[in-house]
């Protein structure tokens, strides 16, 4: 029985360090993050930047799927800016940012110390992304003629801002 008993003891114990030597967000999650970008119309021009760094890691079309890290350094989170063009349409950006994982927290049950200040900050994983589905509506532009000289547009309903639907005039 004392075998046994001590075999316990030596498994807890084993699994106690571990816990103790890693952190809870980096066991139970992840720093690169796949994030989903789409556009209203597709097919939109679209460029993911590092905000600290100022450099693109994403050029492409909508729509798509981009992994980007969360981790931006000790302690230290990471910053995107989404960019969207298309012809004829206005361009729109967005920011990504990061905010704090709530795995992290776990840390003060399992990760001891040793999560909380070391693992996970280095690792990144005590960060997440949001939003993690980035969703662009591009209006489209619209041209303003001079006071004196007037003009005719026709255009589909869709493609007028809705700040420009009340001065539209109906025609029979």
């Amino acid at each position: 029985m004392k075998g046994k008993a001590g075999s316990i003891k030596i498994s807890l114990f084993l699994i106690v360090t571990v816990f103790t030597l890693i952190g809870c967000a980096s066991i139970v999650s992840k720093s690169n993050w796949p994030i989903k970008i789409s556009t209203t119309p597709e097919q939109a021009d679209v460029r993911v930047t590092d905000l600290k760094e100022g450099k693109d890691i994403f050029v492409g079309k909508t729509p798509t799927i981009v992994t980007l890290s969360s981790k931006g350094g000790y302690f230290k989170s990471k910053r995107y800016k989404v960019e969207a063009t298309k012809e004829g349409f206005q361009t729109q950006t967005m920011e990504i940012v990061s905010t704090l994982n709530g795995w992290y927290f776990g840390n003060i049950i399992f990760g001891g110390l040793i999560g909380l200040v070391i693992v996970d900050p280095l690792t990144g994983a005590m960060w997440t992304l949001d939003p993690k589905d980035v969703n662009i509506t591009l209006a489209a532009k619209t041209t303003e003629a001079p006071s004196e000289k007037r003009s005719l547009s026709i255009v589909l309903i869709k493609d007028v801002p809705d700040e420009l639907r009340d001065k539209l005039i109906r025609v029979k």
